[in-house]
């Protein structure tokens, strides 16, 4: 496992809110970050069907755009009725001509699940890969994963996305209805990093 040296990192986004995020999860580690918006680079086309594909795609061009270690992640939601869709297809599900609209996406997965008459319980999982690229070429993939199962009609108004939808194993309450504190304790992105954390920077 490779060590971050150097103490300079890109994150692999134009997303300020997850720079943000990510800033704080890595602030004890006294990495100084900066992002894709800061160096003026663009988004690179996701063409793999894998997230640690897509991943590796946005690290390794923000990394030799820079010259900078880089970090990207890719995430979505698997539902196993729907043979693992959408997958990376998480966010094209919910696009539309005025924006992203994530209760026609939910509404979606619904009606094809009951089109299928999938069984209950109807299991899905939310996955979050990291992948950590240096200019040589190298790079580590970190994995989070947080089994449940899809409930309807739609719960809560915390959350985005899907979480409306998605109650996670061994709670009675969707991740839409939990606190966002909660939430990240067991997140599949949280997951993903504290494997990050404890590979690359601990």
């Amino acid at each position: 496992m490779r060590r971050l040296e150097g103490g300079r990192l890109v994150v692999a986004t134009h997303n300020t809110g997850k720079l943000e995020e990510i800033a704080a999860l890595l602030a004890p580690y006294g990495v100084t970050l900066s992002s894709n918006a800061d160096h003026r680079l663009p988004e690179p086309e996701e063409t793999e069907e894998t997230f640690a594909g897509n991943a590796r795609i946005k690290a390794h061009a923000a990394t030799q755009a820079t010259g900078l270690p880089a970090l990207a992640d890719d995430s979505g939601i698997t539902i196993d009725g729907l043979g693992g869709r959408p997958g990376v297809h998480t966010a094209d599900w919910a696009e539309t001509a005025e924006g992203r609209d994530f209760a026609m996406a939910m509404t979606r997965v619904w009606t094809e699940l009951e089109a299928a008459t999938a069984p209950e319980p109807r299991g899905a999982q939310f996955r979050c890969t990291l992948v950590m690229a240096w200019p040589d070429g190298h790079d580590e993939v970190f994995e989070g994963t947080v089994p449940g199962r899809i409930v309807w009609p739609m719960r809560g108004e915390f959350g985005h996305g899907y979480d409306p939808i998605f109650r996670p194993d061994g709670y009675d309450v969707t991740f839409g209805e939990m606190d966002r504190w909660e939430k990240n304790r067991i997140s599949h992105r949280g997951r993903a990093f504290e494997a990050l954390v404890a590979g690359c920077f601990a």
